[in-house]
């Protein structure tokens, strides 16, 4: 059993990386923000805003409403609404301003940390987000920490989000990552941050394949795979 965490800000590439490092590997990869996400997802659906004074209604809602269902194809996570996949749903430029509204939500991460935990407890994981090394998984074989320059993170959402046919402009994304970057540092419960005992990862100069080159190599000299 192996448990790696990775955290960092949006567009960081911490998803695609970890994704690819768990099918490289065989073991199971866990993304967190697409749980965020979901749970977004279905307090829109329901109508209900996502504000710190509707927190203990949300709390209900998930608790009585919301069946999330996880299943691994292939190591690759899709995530289910009451028997719905919404995999492709949550990643939307807007899906992700509210994650990081309900993420922010005491309530809502208490939810979640039942599912992460178990997860982790019973697999092998590759677990990405923004507390895992932090708050989810402190004691983690291994924590990364990914982040690249907000104007690099930005190019790299503005060009997932125009090949899934949004009509944004870089600008608009960029002003969203900074904002993102905000909410999620500041927030009160579980900010982002580094971990003391995390490697930091600059993806800013690095491409893909060198970026999971660089992850795998560290996962490597763990001497446990």
């Amino acid at each position: 059993m192996i448990n790696i965490a990775i955290d960092g800000p949006v567009g960081s590439g911490k998803s695609t990386v970890a994704r690819e490092c768990a099918k490289r590997l065989g073991i199971m990869y866990v993304d967190t923000g697409a749980l965020y996400r979901t749970c977004a997802l279905f307090c829109e659906r329901s109508g209900v805003e996502i504000i710190p004074e509707n927190e203990a209604a949300i709390a209900e809602l998930l608790e009585t409403g919301l069946k999330l269902d996880i299943k691994i194809t292939d190591t690759v996570q899709h995530v289910y609404i009451n028997g719905e996949d919404v995999s492709d749903d949550i990643r939307t430029g807007a899906a992700g301003m509210a994650a990081s509204k309900v993420s922010a939500l005491p309530a809502v991460r208490k939810y979640l940390l039942g599912t992460q935990l178990d997860l982790a407890k019973h697999n092998s994981v590759i677990m990405d987000g923004r507390d895992i090394g932090t708050v989810i998984l402190p004691n983690a074989d291994l924590k990364v920490f990914m982040s690249a320059k907000p104007e690099v993170r930005a190019k790299r959402r503005y060009d997932e989000l125009i090949a899934k046919g949004e009509n944004v402009t870089f600008d608009e994304v960029l002003a969203d990552v900074n904002k993102r970057d905000y909410q999620d540092t500041h927030r009160e419960t579980a900010p982002l941050k580094q971990a003391d005992d995390a490697v930091l990862l600059d993806t800013s100069e690095l491409d893909l394949e060198q970026t999971v080159d660089s992850v795998i190599k560290l996962i490597r000299g763990l001497g446990k795979l």
